[in-house]
């Protein structure tokens, strides 16, 4: 395989695959009860969230390190920054994760009543941390990555236009539930999040299907067949 088609669906799946923590929405619900540390509800879907997210945060880093070499000759500070605001994110997932485990932790080893408010206040941590690192930072890269693909052509440039849209939308939603106008989790938010969302997959899926488009920013990185010697 040629070794441009091979990047462009390294980083599609990648891409792709930040979306299976999808159903972290629904495996976490027993951990925001505010008696869960108490209660004999089983700890293996939080367990399993948590597990999904670990897969999205490696996908996360694996999309910034892939895609590095072909979007810096468009603009090599904007793809390091990129790589760094990629990495962030991961590390902010990484951190939320932990804060969850913590209260199964806490669970599993018998905490008394007294530890109720202690596994509330790392699930409202997990909370602020998702905010930052997969409200926030998407919005970043976003305007990194899309900006990037804009310009080179590499793809139809009405993707990364979703993303440019898309990335504004995400950060008044941020500020809108920071300031306590909304939840995380409101329809508004999840309205606000959608240009993103459909950008990210729509990305994942085109490199996948189509690869990158012919672009002078990939002249050096396409492998050019040698004519077969006659005999």
């Amino acid at each position: 395989m040629d070794p441009l088609r091979r990047t462009a669906l390294v980083a599609g799946a990648c891409y792709v695959l930040t979306f299976v923590s999808i159903p972290t929405v629904a495996l976490y619900g027993p951990v925001r009860e505010a008696d869960y540390i108490l209660s004999a509800t089983s700890d293996t879907p939080v367990v399993i969230g948590g597990i999904l997210e670990v897969i999205v945060a490696l996908a996360c880093i694996g999309t910034a390190l892939v895609l590095y070499p072909v979007v810096r000759r468009q603009g090599e500070a904007r793809a390091l920054g990129f790589v760094g605001a990629r990495v962030l994110e991961a590390a902010g997932i990484f951190i939320g994760v932990a804060s969850l485990l913590t209260v199964v932790a806490l669970r599993r080893a018998g905490a008394g009543a007294d530890t109720a408010v202690t596994g509330q206040a790392l699930v409202a941590f997990y909370d602020s941390v998702f905010l930052l690192s997969q409200g926030f930072l998407p919005a970043v890269n976003a305007l990194l990555l899309g900006s990037l693909l804009y310009q080179s052509r590499l793809v139809p440039r009405v993707l990364p236009v979703l993303g440019l849209v898309g990335a504004p939308l995400l950060v008044v939603s941020d500020v809108g539930t920071l300031f306590g106008l909304w939840d995380r989790l409101s329809p508004v938010a999840a309205v606000a999040a959608l240009p993103i969302a459909v950008w990210e997959f729509s990305l994942g899926v085109y490199l996948i299907v189509k690869g990158f488009r012919p672009s002078p920013v990939t002249a050096e990185l396409v492998t050019v067949p040698r004519p077969v010697a006659a005999r």
